[in-house]
């Protein structure tokens, strides 16, 4: 197979690691089909030449067409963010997806995982992906399992983490897991690894454990981030904190909201440290070491810009799933209009601007004081904010919010992702009027049980006040831009 000749198939593309993926891919000129459930999230923003093939991986059905003619598969799928039960649903992801492999004549299968030692008790987590990669390996496909330890990148889950906490806290109560041991991995060492697979000379299956240059645990990173910017930080040891504990407490103070903290936590309680060399047999990557890969990831924060982050991916197999229990009745909704001076253009420009660092005038204040209660209920708050230096698109995590549909000059959709007793919306849809622009903002609720009615009526007097505030500021701020 010869680079451009090949057909690839690429799970994951949403993710963190699977979008940095896909664009080194594109710029190889691979020809890449990326497989989605929802392919109008990845429509808008793939690069040029790249097929979108809706599928499922629970669902062997909705896989033949996606697997049709393609050489080499990437399976990036995970579920970190899911409930009990992600277990099976994992397996049985990948059994599907390898027996649809298999059938079809995929040359190899490239899977990523994570580093743990199987000869001591794994999260159920880790204890899962390893479990996966077993599956992946028995298909009869000639399969690579990569098991890579913290990923290092700007927007990666655990930079954000470190990050965060050292940017945030002059003074910590480091618990007993930020000492052990690991061995970071940068994100263009990690690409570079998973680009290399495609060509690597091999007759079977292999696991390949990969990690930077040097060996470091949490705290060891927060020391050297805070080195970096100049930071002078006092960590406490403590040996107590549970993970329970912990997680609540990163939700707290960093983006990481409590049940993703948990699950880190409980991945991390032993060393995730490479043993084997056969990545340095097989690979010509020699990655580099932590400190060198928080610079790098420093670099792009300092643009405030990251080409994926952590908080957009999606798991392939059922995380951020509508509750299954029924509506009690039709859906409540405020929906308000507003004639605006200036053209859509600049209406939707200010509607897109919306959260993180612009907030959600005039009462950001409000939605901050319900993005706390969010947090002390193991909900996401606000801490994700929003992508720096490129324009929204679907699927994009924005604050509490998740973008559902986003289509320039007409409509933003805003799917909750809050702690609620329901499901809820946020949409702006904008129109050309005689006088410029009409500007309509609707929320929707889907309430589930007594309590999703009582929490709707409650709320009923703040949002007639805050959802006012924010349709007439963002009329002003058009006008504004307009005259501008």
């Amino acid at each position: 197979m010869s680079e451009g000749m090949r057909r690839v198939l690429l799970t994951g593309a949403t993710g963190y690691v699977g979008g940095r993926l896909l664009t080194s891919l594109a710029s190889r000129g691979e020809q890449v089909r990326c497989l989605a459930r929802d392919p109008a999230r990845l429509l808008q923003w793939v690069p040029p030449g790249v097929e979108v093939a809706r599928g499922d991986v629970t669902k062997r059905a909705s896989l033949a067409e996606a697997f049709a003619g393609v050489d080499v598969a990437y399976y990036l799928v995970h579920s970190m963010g899911d409930a009990s039960g992600f277990e099976e649903r994992e397996q049985a992801g990948a059994r599907t997806f390898a027996d649809a492999a298999s059938a079809a004549g995929v040359r190899r299968i490239i899977y990523l995982g994570g580093l743990g030692d199987n000869t001591r008790d794994l999260s159920p987590h880790l204890r899962s992906r390893h479990e996966v990669g077993r599956i992946l390996r028995e298909s009869g496909v000639p399969t690579i399992e990569f098991r890579a330890s913290i990923v290092i990148g700007s927007g990666s889950l655990s930079f954000e983490l470190v990050r965060a906490l050292t940017e945030h806290l002059p003074v910590m109560i480091t618990p007993r897991w930020v000492s052990v041991l690991a061995q970071p991995i940068g994100i263009r060492d990690l690409i570079a690894y998973l680009i290399e697979a495609l060509d690597v000379p091999l007759a079977g299956t292999v696991v390949v454990e990969i990690g930077g240059a040097e060996r470091i645990s949490y705290l060891g990173m927060m020391q050297e981030y805070a080195r970096q910017r100049g930071l002078k930080r006092l960590m406490i040891r403590v040996p107590l904190l549970t993970p329970k504990l912990s997680s609540l407490w990163l939700g707290l103070v960093t983006p990481v909201y409590a049940r993703i903290g948990r699950k880190l936590i409980e991945s991390i309680k032993y060393p995730t440290i490479v043993k084997s060399d056969t990545a340095r047999r097989l690979f010509s990557v020699r990655p580099i070491g932590a400190s060198a890969a928080i610079r790098s990831a420093l670099e792009n924060e300092d643009r405030e810009y990251a080409e994926t982050r952590w908080c957009d991916a999606t798991s392939a197999i059922g995380l951020h799933q509508p509750t299954t229990r029924a509506p009690t009745g039709p859906r409540r909704t405020d929906s308000r209009t507003m004639e605006v001076a200036a053209s859509p253009a600049d209406c939707f420009a200010v509607v897109a601007s919306l959260g993180g660092r612009t907030g959600w005038p005039p009462y950001t204040w409000l939605w901050r004081l319900r993005a706390a209660i969010d947090l002390l209920l193991g909900g996401v708050g606000m801490r994700r904010g929003r992508p720096e230096g490129r324009a929204l698109r679907v699927g994009d995590a924005l604050d509490f919010w998740r973008v559902e549909v986003c289509e320039p000059a007409t409509c933003l959709r805003l799917a909750a992702e809050m702690r609620l007793p329901g499901r809820a919306w946020l949409e702006f849809d904008v129109v050309p009027s005689a006088g410029g622009s009409r500007l309509r903002q609707t929320a929707v609720f889907d309430p589930v049980g007594l309590a999703g009615l009582i929490y709707w009526y409650l709320l009923m007097p703040f949002h007639a006040v805050i959802f006012r505030g924010l349709l007439r500021s963002i009329a002003r701020r058009a006008v504004s831009q307009k005259q501008a």
